[in-house]
């Protein structure tokens, strides 16, 4: 993986094994969990906030289905991509995963442009969300779908992704000699509020820019851990629940 590309990319779960949360959905026995181990998986939407593993699980479901992988955002494609991706599909007889991110952002023509290849089952779909789908999601695609929550991480969950950050020589920053203060990652973890990523940037700004000691270790302060994330992540969704959870806190 390039050398440039974020901490958070680079350590991206590349197996169930290796994602971390949402135990909820991926604990022992659980539907997502069986269906993704068996390559299974139809199409479905995972809705939640931000940096809790929605992509990643959806490359995850991917690789276990043997389904070619394509990734669109919706924000910026277009019905011509879409209908490319499915004409495609069908001249070659193969299906195909669509992970398609910020899916909230499709318009009602380029919803009715995938929808018929969701029927037919040669587009699998995995939409991934921060909006509550039954606001923002068309009724005829999102029944077609199954849909699944994402919750925050807990600040456990997080802890673990960065200290295997902080281990990973390949994919992460274990070859850097870090040491860490008591409190430094708590802080990270805690006022990060669940979003593995704004924790892993943060972890990745205080290792790349907190200069070595005299004895050659980049010692992790917890005020260099403050200074790299100085306010807990608000989540705010227009018409979903927490809507209702900030606006009933000025009132």
């Amino acid at each position: 993986m390039r050398s440039y590309t974020p901490l958070a990319a680079r350590l991206r779960p590349r197996t169930l094994a290796e994602f971390v949360g949402q135990t909820h959905l991926l604990g022992e026995g659980k539907l997502l969990s069986r269906a993704i181990a068996a390559g299974r998986l139809g199409s479905a939407i995972f809705y939640g906030p931000p940096g809790t593993g929605k992509t990643a699980l959806a490359e995850i479901a991917a690789r276990t289905s043997g389904l070619p992988f394509v990734r669109l955002n919706a924000a910026t494609c277009s019905v011509k991509e879409i209908k490319d991706i499915g004409e495609r599909a069908r001249r070659e007889g193969k299906p195909v995963l669509l992970c398609l991110d910020e899916i909230h952002h499709l318009n009602k023509t380029q919803q009715d442009a995938l929808l018929p290849y969701v029927e037919d089952g040669i587009i699998t779909l995995i939409g991934t969300t921060t909006e509550n789908p039954f606001f923002e999601i068309k009724g005829a695609l999102r029944s077609r779908s199954t849909i699944f929550r994402f919750e925050p991480l807990t600040p456990g969950d997080v802890l673990t992704i960065l200290r295997r950050a902080l281990e990973d020589e390949e994919r992460g920053l274990g070859k850097y000699p870090v040491d860490t203060e008591p409190g430094a990652l708590e802080h990270i973890a805690d006022v990060t509020a669940g979003d593995a990523r704004a924790a892993l940037n943060a972890l990745e700004l205080a290792v790349l820019t907190t200069p070595p000691g005299p004895d050659g270790i980049i010692l992790l302060t917890l005020q260099v851990a403050e200074e790299c994330v100085r306010q807990r992540a608000l989540r705010y969704d227009k018409r979903g629940d927490t809507h209702y959870d900030v606006a009933s806190a000025f009132i």
